[in-house]
């Protein structure tokens, strides 16, 4: 025999689901109007916020793309003004480098540009701008470093002969090693200070250790060769067999006047 439906439960049952719709609207109810108090109190100004950042972002992209603009401008007139150079259009280079040199940036691009022109002034017997460009490239901190150290020995180079030796030796000295970019050349300059202070015994080895460094060029590496010869330094490689064990006695030593009479 079948039992009676419960009709409590029945009830009950659907009082719980009214009541769990009603507590659903009325969270909602209480969420809507939080948000619309949010909104109201923070609106404007969260929306002032999100537009600045819009327009913050744009304009960061703009200026990435104008650096890169320029960036590819600056290369062009770079390249030009080299083919200039190559065809001996002094005149028609400066003018490509003018205006990248006067850019107020310290870039590689710029800072070369600067050296070129330094460069040309030379060529065209303008000394004293040639050396102001490179002064102004040597206390350029913002400058990369090779490039203020390439404008401080051409520099001296071009003011050697104004110059005391002992200046040149105390702004040199440190790029006059082996394994820095410029030891040739700076090398070079240190070396005649050296033999216009007498000292021939430190200006051959330099010569010598110049001559046998396969990173220096080769021009400069036969003057240090010859110049190292005239002081009594060996500058030759020492010669070795297939083991690569030297023949002969270590090079870049100096040679003694009993030996070079016997």
């Amino acid at each position: 025999m079948a039992l009676p439906p419960d009709t409590n439960s029945a009830a009950a049952a659907r009082n719980a689901a009214q009541q769990d719709v009603f507590l659903r609207e009325v969270d909602d109810a209480v969420r809507q109007d939080q948000l619309e108090g949010f909104m109201s109190r923070y609106g404007k100004p969260l929306l002032a916020a999100i537009v600045i950042a819009l327009i913050a972002f744009a304009g960061w992209i703009y200026w990435q793309h104008r650096q890169t603009q320029e960036r590819e401008a600056r290369s062009e007139a770079y390249v030009q003004a080299l083919d200039a150079l190559q065809s001996e259009n002094l005149d028609g280079a400066k003018a490509k480098l003018a205006p990248l040199a006067a850019t107020d940036s310290s870039d590689a691009t710029v800072v070369s540009a600067r050296l070129m022109l330094a460069g040309i002034a030379l060529r065209q017997e303008k000394k004293a701008d040639a050396l102001k460009i490179y002064r102004e490239i040597s206390a350029d901190g913002k400058a990369p470093q090779a490039l203020r150290d390439l404008a401080s020995v051409r520099e001296i180079g071009a003011d050697f002969d104004a110059m005391k030796p002992e200046d040149v030796i105390s702004r040199l000295k440190p790029m006059a090693a082996p394994g820095n970019p410029w030891f040739g050349p700076a090398g070079e300059l240190v070396g005649m200070a050296y033999l216009k202070q007498n000292k021939q015994d430190q200006a051959g080895p330099l010569f010598a250790a110049i001559a046998k460094d396969e990173g220096v060029e080769d021009g400069l590496r036969s003057r240090a060769r010859q110049l190292a010869a005239v002081l009594g330094v060996d500058a030759v490689d020492d010669v070795v067999d297939e083991k690569g064990e030297p023949l002969n006695q270590p090079t870049a030593k100096i040679v003694k006047p009993a030996e070079v009479a016997n």
